[in-house]
């Protein structure tokens, strides 16, 4: 049985200058994604995780001639079909599309998505408070500025059961093109939340019933692994467990690490062990081993 087709807006786009791949090549930068309220994604599997997610769709770029081997794809990965597509589908030249897509190895299909605001949210700590957190774990990010950094820790948190993210304002963009493609999946229905004050954020935590550990090396950090993190401070002399449901960590900065209201801020430190004269873990590297820390606790 043939693969049914996109229906598609018309013939074939061949300029540069088509309003549609103007509008598209503008969600670039980041100014402009926040402006139209949109970002853009490239791929088959991104376009059937979208999808079956139930991000709202803007528009979509179809290379022409690939319609055949995208919907096979669809087909293939999620039992989907072009008519689950619910959006303007714009063909576009085979040349064209090599130039507008990101990709070193298009797939043939560029989509262009609205902003998720059911799941990724601002708050203004002294405003809004934080959104009720009724589970976790939870990871809080300060001042990660790679966009790849920020999406592994997306990915990595879904793989290891964190329920939510929160973000300090100068962390890199949810919607930039290198945060999509290493999160994948994930970003679509991970909660996220952008807060302009991350220490009060954690003060609100604690405050909460959540324990909230810094991943920080000072003289009283404690080494990951022989500390149970849903613990509070002390609890663990007094053999006292903690609930698994209300654990945190922090981490920082990728050069800086983290700051010392944040520090100061949470319960404890915890380094990770590692070997005399090794370079410091990537911040992702470093986030996936505290969250296996994090899930380890849970089922103890």
């Amino acid at each position: 049985m043939p693969y049914q087709p996109f229906r598609f807006c018309g013939e074939p786009i061949v300029s540069r200058q088509n309003r549609h791949v103007v509008g598209l090549c503008k969600l670039e930068d980041r100014k402009a994604r926040e402006e139209a309220e949109l970002f853009r994604f490239d791929g088959i599997k991104l376009l059937c995780e979208a999808i079956r997610r139930g991000v709202v769709l803007d528009s979509l770029f179809v290379r022409a001639g690939s319609t055949g081997q995208i919907a096979e794809g669809m087909e293939t990965l999620y039992g989907l079909t072009p008519t689950a597509v619910d959006c303007p589908v714009y063909p576009v030249d085979n040349d064209l599309f090599a130039r507008i897509s990101q990709e070193n190895a298009p797939e043939g299909v560029i989509c262009v998505a609205k902003y998720i605001d059911k799941r990724h949210k601002k708050c203004k700590i002294n405003r809004d408070g934080l959104p009720h957190l009724d589970r976790g774990p939870v990871i809080l990010l300060e001042s990660l500025r790679d966009p790849g950094n920020v999406g592994t820790v997306i990915r990595t948190a879904a793989a290891l059961g964190v329920a939510h993210i929160i973000l300090s304002n100068d962390c890199a963009d949810l919607y930039h093109p290198r945060t999509v493609r290493a999160a994948m999946g994930p970003l679509f229905s991970m909660p996220v939340t952008r807060v302009d004050d991350l220490a009060g954020a954690v003060r609100l935590l604690r405050a909460g019933g959540w324990v909230v550990n810094a991943a920080a090396l000072d003289e009283s950090a404690q080494r990951l692994g022989e500390v149970d993190l849903s613990a509070p401070a002390g609890a663990e002399t007094a053999n006292r467990p903690g609930d698994p449901g209300k654990v945190c960590a922090v981490i920082g900065n990728e050069g800086h690490g983290l700051s010392k209201a944040v520090i100061e801020a949470c319960d404890r430190t915890v380094y990770i062990p590692m070997e005399a004269d090794a370079e410091s873990l990537n911040a992702g590297a470093a986030a996936a081993l505290i969250m296996w820390e994090m899930r380890r606790a849970g089922r103890a």
